[in-house]
């Protein structure tokens, strides 16, 4: 008996050890990612405060010998990368708050209704997902120039207020996890299905929403090719447009653009930094039920 009871707590300490060998390792791994995908941040902050000319001296320095601060006052006064971020906030204010109250009419609808051919229309969005953009770029131009809207924002606003279906499918997952009991109740306190969408389905949807809307920002924010097609006029230039000024043919600023993708990039970190929770939540959540 005393043998077995010994080789039970042998067994233990060795599972215990074999379990904290596995986490050790785990961590080791995603540190060591994370180092990783930290160098492009710090070697774009170490060049931010550089003078031109040593951007690329050999050996490199990481840590520059005198910090130039003024490499930001000049990209905050002088580039009129200001006036892009608020053009840019402009841009994309409507298709991510009118986008994604569309999206999220649609996935109501494909999630909690029935109606003819549904997974047909379901399998024939989810099919555009599988279209590459530089196949529908130069039909989309055409378009657009037919109808006057180059150099103009409409061609970067009015699209992007019909949703989107990425938006779509990943709302309608979290959709599918709502209690259908809840849904029942509101039926019997008659509830028509547009105000069980607005009174039930959106304030339990918060996490998914959050999400989407955080993704259609970050897409609108960091979207360059767009700008780049359809405006003409420097003083409608988006924040990525102004970035890209900085660059020539035979002689590139480096260090004024890493000053201005660090000071792009401040507003992106804050605005994950303060919706972190309901990111995470919200991406956990639409995988739970297909």
């Amino acid at each position: 008996m005393m043998k077995t009871t010994m080789a039970e707590g042998s067994w233990q300490k060795r599972k215990k050890a074999g379990e904290q060998l596995r986490k050790f390792a785990a961590y080791l791994f995603l540190v060591s990612g994370s180092l990783v995908m930290a160098v492009p941040f710090l070697w774009m902050l170490s060049t931010s405060l550089k003078e031109q000319g040593h951007e690329f001296e050999m050996p490199p320095k990481w840590i520059p010998e005198h910090f130039l601060w003024s490499n930001y006052r000049f990209v905050l006064t002088e580039s009129g990368i200001l006036h892009g971020f608020f053009n840019t906030l402009l841009i994309i204010s409507l298709p991510c708050m009118v986008g994604l109250f569309t999206s999220a009419l649609a996935a109501h609808a494909f999630a909690r209704m029935q109606f003819p051919a549904k997974n047909v229309l379901f399998t024939l969005l989810l099919t555009t997902m599988m279209i590459p953009g530089v196949i529908t770029m130069i039909p989309t131009f055409i378009l657009f120039k037919q109808i006057g809207w180059i150099d103009s924002w409409l061609p970067l606003i009015i699209p992007g207020m019909f949703g989107a279906a990425a938006g779509v499918f990943l709302l309608r997952q979290f959709f599918m996890t709502i209690p259908k009991e809840l849904e029942e109740a509101a039926v019997m306190d008659g509830l028509g299905p547009f105000r069980i969408f607005l009174r039930i389905t959106m304030p339990l949807s918060k996490p998914a929403l959050i999400t989407q809307g955080l993704l259609g920002f970050l897409a609108g924010y960091n979207d360059y090719l767009g700008p780049l097609i359809y405006l003409n006029t420097p003083e409608k230039f988006t924040l990525q447009l102004v970035l890209a000024s900085f660059q020539g043919f035979y002689n590139s600023q480096w260090t004024y653009i890493m000053a201005g993708s660090v000071l792009a990039l401040i507003p992106t970190l804050l605005l994950f930094f303060f919706a972190q929770k309901y990111f995470v939540e919200g991406i956990t959540l639409t995988g739970m039920k297909g």
